[in-house]
């Protein structure tokens, strides 16, 4: 069930974002890549930790069998991001020729994003597509597309459906954000 405020460690968090409201957002997602990937067999890249909510909901709507792979990197700490990409899985899956659509929970100052499209483009993938949950247009700092949003944002920190503060509060069906 869900609250209308969440205490997370030493922060309070109000309701941002329904669940109903996500999933409504993500079928319709889901909708446009079917249209866009309709006979072809794209590559999934969830990225973990926070797009694991997402991609799972998102990949249920798809009406093709998409191949699904997962990388791990990490740039966040605390409430900021520290400006610096740390990758931690890398990825091992053949890319040259392949379409690739990157799955993320959330763009802000975009920098995380844009390590992976380097490596995803040295690796010579046919085409990639980014699809993202949530995108924070006001912190973005990056020259790249987002070709799949789920839903623009203000520059406050959130909390919920795959995301976290300091590893806490991922699994909250819904989206709260940081209370002002």
């Amino acid at each position: 069930m869900s609250h209308s405020t969440q205490t997370i460690h030493d922060k309070e968090f109000e309701i941002f974002i329904d669940e109903p409201t996500i999933q409504k957002r993500i079928e319709e997602i889901a909708g446009q890549i079917n249209q866009d990937y309709a006979g072809r067999h794209p590559l999934f890249l969830c990225i973990l930790n926070g797009a694991f909510m997402f991609a799972s909901d998102l990949i249920k709507y798809l009406k093709f069998f998409p191949e699904i792979s997962f990388i791990k990197v990490a740039s966040y700490q605390g409430l900021g991001s520290t400006g610096q990409i740390k990758s931690l899985i890398g990825l091992h899956e053949e890319i040259s020729g392949r379409d690739v659509v990157i799955i993320e929970d959330i763009i802000d100052s975009g920098l995380t994003i844009e390590s992976i499209l380097k490596q995803l483009k040295d690796k010579k993938a046919k085409s990639i597509r980014l699809a993202s949950l949530l995108f924070k247009p006001d912190a973005f700092k990056g020259s790249y597309t987002v070709d799949y949003k789920g839903f623009e944002i203000p520059n406050a920190f959130v909390v919920g459906y795959g995301m976290d503060y300091d590893g806490i509060g991922r699994n909250l069906p819904d989206i709260y954000q940081l209370k002002a």
